[in-house]
């Protein structure tokens, strides 16, 4: 992995402070794991001194949770992207948005693992919650759309759940190299769209028909 480039110190004066120092966190992550890396090593990368980060975050705790709240909201957002690339509320859709989940995972494994992490998260957790019930509520549109469904109905959120749980138990058996046998070849691809034909329940029939 291509070492990540150490900015030039300039002090406080940052734009977006925060965003470069959650975006230096993640990098540092990615390369040593979310144990790996200090408060220090996220100035060097950023580029600021060792004070700046105690303006945004009280501690190292509280920059991992701004890492995994990035992570969350990043992944919605690939979510939505890869979605919109097929007509909205079909099963090609709703396999998108398992693919684009699966990638992410893939991507940045030490992130992924840090959003589902069962850490503190420094007493923002109900912060980490709001921002993944977002993230989830991708998967929950378009299955709404899947069923003609004006709102996030009992049944949408039924016919959710199985989906989710699907892609996140292949995304960490991607991750934790559980895949990566000679005797078992995935098409991680074609699998979640088998899936999700099979557990989505029949597409309502249109009315008077």
């Amino acid at each position: 992995m291509t070492k990540p480039k150490v900015q030039k110190k300039s002090g406080y004066h940052h734009g977006n402070l925060r965003g470069q120092l959650t975006t230096a966190a993640r990098q540092l992550i990615e390369e040593q794991g979310p144990d790996g890396f200090s408060m220090s090593d996220a100035c060097r990368l950023a580029g600021v001194s060792t004070a700046a980060p105690y303006r945004h975050f009280k501690s190292k705790e509280d920059l991992l949770t701004e890492v995994a709240m990035d992570g969350l909201a990043r992944l919605g957002a690939d979510m939505e992207k890869n979605a919109s690339g097929f007509p909205r509320g079909s099963v090609e859709s709703i396999a998108a948005i398992g693919r684009a989940y699966v990638q992410f995972a893939i991507r940045e494994q030490h992130t992924f693992r840090l959003m589902f992490s069962t850490k503190s998260h420094a007493g923002r957790i109900e912060d980490l919650k709001s921002v993944g019930r977002n993230s989830y509520g991708v998967l929950l549109q378009e299955v709404a759309r899947y069923l003609g469904e004006d709102g996030i109905t009992e049944e949408v959120m039924r016919a959710s759940f199985p989906l989710w749980t699907q892609v996140h138990g292949l995304s960490f058996l991607a991750i934790d190299g559980k895949l990566d046998v000679t005797d078992f070849p995935v098409d991680i691809d074609q699998s979640i769209l088998l899936a999700s034909e099979r557990l989505l329940p029949p597409r309502p029939a249109p009315q008077g028909s």
